[in-house]
């Protein structure tokens, strides 16, 4: 069986962060992994704006939407696993 496609789409409803090619993983914890990993890129790669409204859309190679991960979310499990 082919490793599963999954789009990375970063919205806060009004802005869209298109991710156009999309990331083959096989398992659904390195999905949630790597959607992590798009939020906090996004955040560091950006101006300094407030992220509250935003989440990451996965979405698989059919277009279905598979799950949401707000960025306050992303931000919250991070500072936990610092402490």
């Amino acid at each position: 069986m082919p490793t599963p496609l999954y789009r990375f789409h970063c919205t806060n409803g009004f802005d869209l962060v298109a991710d156009l090619q999309g990331r083959r993983l096989p398992t659904w914890a390195l999905m949630r992994l790597h959607a992590e990993r798009v939020a906090i890129d996004l955040m560091h790669g950006s101006a300094r704006r407030d992220w509250s409204a935003w989440t990451v859309e996965i979405y698989d190679a059919a277009g279905r939407h598979v799950i949401s991960k707000p960025f306050v979310d992303i931000l919250e499990s991070r500072s936990e696993r610092k402490k």
